[in-house]
């Protein structure tokens, strides 16, 4: 079982048990953390895909620590000028393990059911105005031709 949660504007594939490093979370190590933004979650070859994101569907973790990344040295320089400028910086990270995929699989299929049929109705609400307002204007448009005759 698999699922892909988004944080900090990236998207991560994650398991049970996986350890992962995203975008700094204001939280400390020890502490439970929640991520509600659930792409898609595969279970035993049953995939279910969120629009965007699935409804009853959470992955839980645990921060372990607060990390820093390597560090990126910008360095700018401009020939024959004597213009040079260093600098560096270091990205804050999290480290996450992964404790568990939460998804209630009847009630995500009922939801997206439930979604599909909404839709559908939509669709034949506009599919039935736009036929009638065709079959009026076929109407008018043969009265008049027989009114100018």
């Amino acid at each position: 079982m698999f699922a892909i949660i988004e944080t900090g504007g990236k998207q991560y594939r994650v398991q049970e048990g996986d350890k992962i490093i995203i975008e700094k979370l204001d939280l400390k190590p020890g502490e439970k953390v929640i991520f509600e933004k659930v792409l898609l979650i595969e279970n035993n070859g049953q995939i279910l895909f969120g629009n965007p994101y699935l409804p009853n569907a959470k992955v839980e973790g645990t921060i372990l620590a607060q990390i820093k990344g390597e560090k990126v040295i910008i360095f700018k320089k401009k020939r024959k000028k004597g213009y040079k400028k260093k600098r560096g910086h270091r990205q804050k990270l999290t480290e996450v393990q992964i404790e568990k995929i939460i998804s209630d699989y009847q009630e995500i299929k009922q939801a997206k059911k439930i979604e599909v049929e909404a839709k559908s109705k939509e669709e034949k609400k506009v599919i039935k105005k736009k036929t009638s307002t065709l079959s009026k204007n076929k109407v008018a448009k043969k009265q008049e031709s027989k009114l100018s005759k």
